[in-house]
């Protein structure tokens, strides 16, 4: 499954591990998965590992499929300020942003198929004035203006490929909550909307026919009958009951600790978790390497790498690309089954 334009690959933050992982994954799928890079070609060139790596920077999307076999495709949008690996900047925050915005525009208007964000660290940015807690939700404000059919994510999504043990997709209720705050942060209406848009997207973009979900309690053993907690009671319990009268196979809520063995992640396509590391732990448990981050619910393709900037070994050549891969892989895949519907 190939879609007809290329993806779009931000930079991150330029003093992260970005750079290196772009040039290591374009030499694991220079035959297999166009992409071209937003971002600064000077410091893509500089790169470890990108010494022999071709570097061109092109003038439209379109040039980006007849560069891509023997060169790394930038639309080259330089930084103001000079980078150091593993010193990130508020000096080069307005410009990691404007390659989101851009990367988005270009996605909207069909010049790229999707977008696949390299890791951007939070503190510089919100030093220079950003107003979101992450990637997802500034992603989520940019499309917002977007008219789409069924329900509106965000919904953050981590995939693990399948193995000889499964794989495990996980969708996020909550996203970057504080712990202290999850509880309330649970109504009937969100995981409601969280379990519509998690389902539809694995009908439309997993090519999954019939999705089957399960949903995790928020308490040690689902609450034990309001024993320990009511939430499941009182929201989890009713919003699974909504979502199976709106006709989706939702079972639980399902105590967490047993939900992510074999045997049991084979009774599922995706499980819908109350918080962030209740997902997150079990998914970097059985893949912590190639994990992908996917945005759900929204009319553009996104996804990126399941880690940080990594700015404690940025510049030294030691970053896996394997997440950054496996985004390419799956956006390419994704935007496909929506170019073929």
């Amino acid at each position: 499954m190939t879609p007809a334009a290329p993806l779009a690959v931000t930079l991150g933050d330029p003093a992260g591990v970005g750079p290196e992982i772009i040039v290591k994954a374009w030499r694991a799928l220079n035959a297999e998965a166009p992409f071209l890079v937003i971002g600064d070609a000077a410091c893509l060139r500089s790169a470890p590992g990108a010494r022999d790596v071709p570097v061109q920077a092109i003038g439209a999307p379109d040039e980006a499929a007849r560069v891509f076999p023997n060169s790394i495709p930038v639309l080259n949008q330089p930084l103001a300020a000079p980078v150091v690996a593993g010193q990130p900047s508020a000096d080069h925050a307005k410009t990691i942003i404007g390659w989101i915005e851009t990367a988005v525009g270009l996605t909207l208007t069909g010049a790229v198929s999707g977008v696949v964000t390299a890791p951007i660290a939070k503190a510089p940015l919100y030093a220079a004035g950003f107003g979101f807690p992450g990637h997802t939700e500034f992603l989520a404000e940019l499309t917002a203006a977007e008219n789409q059919p069924g329900a509106r994510g965000p919904v953050m999504m981590l995939a693990a490929p399948e193995t000889k043990d499964g794989g495990l997709r996980v969708a996020l209720a909550t996203i970057h909550t504080p712990l202290a705050q999850v509880s309330a942060s649970l109504t009937v209406e969100g995981l409601v909307n969280a379990g519509l848009v998690t389902a539809q997207a694995l009908r439309r973009d997993f090519g999954i026919a019939a999705p089957r979900l399960a949903v995790a309690g928020l308490n040690p053993h689902a609450g034990e009958g309001g024993g320990i907690g009511r939430e499941e009671i009182d929201t989890i319990a009713p919003a699974v009951r909504a979502l199976r009268d709106l006709g989706v196979d939702a079972r639980g809520p399902t105590s967490a600790d047993t939900l992510f063995h074999p045997e049991a992640r084979a009774a599922y396509d995706a499980v819908l978790c109350m918080y962030h590391d209740q997902g997150l732990i079990p998914l970097k448990m059985l893949d912590f390497w190639g994990g992908v981050n996917v945005t759900l619910g929204l009319p553009i393709v996104r996804t990126s790498p399941d880690h940080g900037t990594g700015f404690d070994i940025a510049g030294r050549g030691l970053a896996r690309p394997d997440s950054l891969i496996n985004a390419v892989r799956l956006a390419r895949d994704i935007a496909a089954r929506r170019v073929a519907a």
